[in-house]
């Protein structure tokens, strides 16, 4: 038998939904929370805004606050462009992004772009994040068991 596709994690915002794939094939679903104010990609930190596009698991956080986490790689390539652009980072922050993305590592997360954008735990009741995805504490659980650092996320409308 072939190999079975590694996991990749897809939030349909606009749905409220978190869905682990393996390849086409949609493995589990969870219900999400999002940022208090969900539509539209993230523009500048503290917007509440949940960013939108393709990311990885950069961090996993055993001892989160919102009981586990899963770091994703926001800022992305295309954020560090349209951040220098607009004047909200420095040329060497825009290369540090860009370097952490050829790395797969952690993007810097200290800038005007915002942040620390996590998939976590604490409840999925409401859109009560400052921009992460929130689910209830039994699926960040079995969540956080299946997923590796440099899975892929997909963060659609």
């Amino acid at each position: 038998p072939a190999a079975e596709p590694p996991p990749g994690i897809l939030v349909l915002k606009a749905e409220r939904r978190l869905e682990l794939r393996r390849g086409d094939r949609v493995v589990k679903t969870y219900r999400i929370g999002l940022g208090n104010t969900p539509a539209g990609a993230k523009q500048r930190q503290g917007d509440g805004r949940t960013p939108e596009g393709t990311f990885y698991v950069c961090v996993k956080n055993p001892k989160s606050k919102y009981h586990l986490s899963l770091g994703l790689s926001y800022p992305t390539p295309a954020d560090a462009a349209r951040g220098l652009r607009d004047g909200l980072v420095t040329r060497a922050q825009h290369d540090a992004i860009l370097a952490a993305h050829k790395n797969h590592t952690t993007p810097p997360w200290n800038t005007a772009l915002g942040g620390e954008v996590f998939i976590h735990g604490n409840g999925s009741g409401s859109d009560w994040t400052l921009g992460c995805v929130a689910l209830d504490d039994a699926d960040m659980t079995e969540l956080y068991a299946l997923v590796e650092k440099g899975t892929p996320v997909e963060i659609r409308p």
